[in-house]
């Protein structure tokens, strides 16, 4: 029982409350524009069917493409990030940006120097370091019945 308990106080003392996460792009600006068009092609479909189908091929092939990402923002100095190169996956520290290649080290490695050229790197795959509310919630509400348990077998 005692070994038990060990273990499971010495891995909830390693769990982190820090995750990687991908910010994804909104492009709600697009969507805004795309609705009132619909509006008006479902009321001209009432009227006059053949118009409205066309007007609805029209806004579909003029959907303008997602904007590019810019790596180079969105890796400025000194944040820890996880990057896709050439399909591995690097924990790294941005240091600087010398010209087309991204300058880095390795998180627990600040000795070691990383060169990446930016067509190297996934955009799509980015994911910064941030703060998890889930996670810091779970390990508090499983913190607080493992002290009301302690209590609980204290008393009984």
């Amino acid at each position: 029982m005692q070994k038990n308990l060990y273990l499971i106080i010495i891995l909830f003392s390693l769990t982190s409350c820090y995750t990687y996460q991908v910010k994804k792009q909104t492009n709600t600006e697009t969507n805004n524009k795309q609705e009132p068009k619909r509006a008006s092609a479902s009321a001209n479909m009432a009227s006059l069917p053949m118009e409205s189908t066309t007007t609805e091929f029209k806004s579909k092939s003029s959907q303008q493409p997602a904007a590019p990402i810019n790596i180079q923002e969105k890796l400025s100095s000194n944040k820890n990030v996880k990057i896709d190169v050439d399909g591995k996956s690097y924990k790294v520290i941005v240091d600087k940006w010398e010209g087309d290649s991204l300058v880095a080290h390795p998180v627990h490695n600040a000795k070691k120097t990383l060169k990446f050229h930016k067509n190297q790197i996934n955009a799509e795959k980015i994911a910064e370091k941030r703060f998890s509310q889930p996670i810091a919630d779970i390990i508090t509400v499983v913190a607080y019945a493992g002290i009301a348990a302690g209590i609980y077998f204290l008393v009984r």
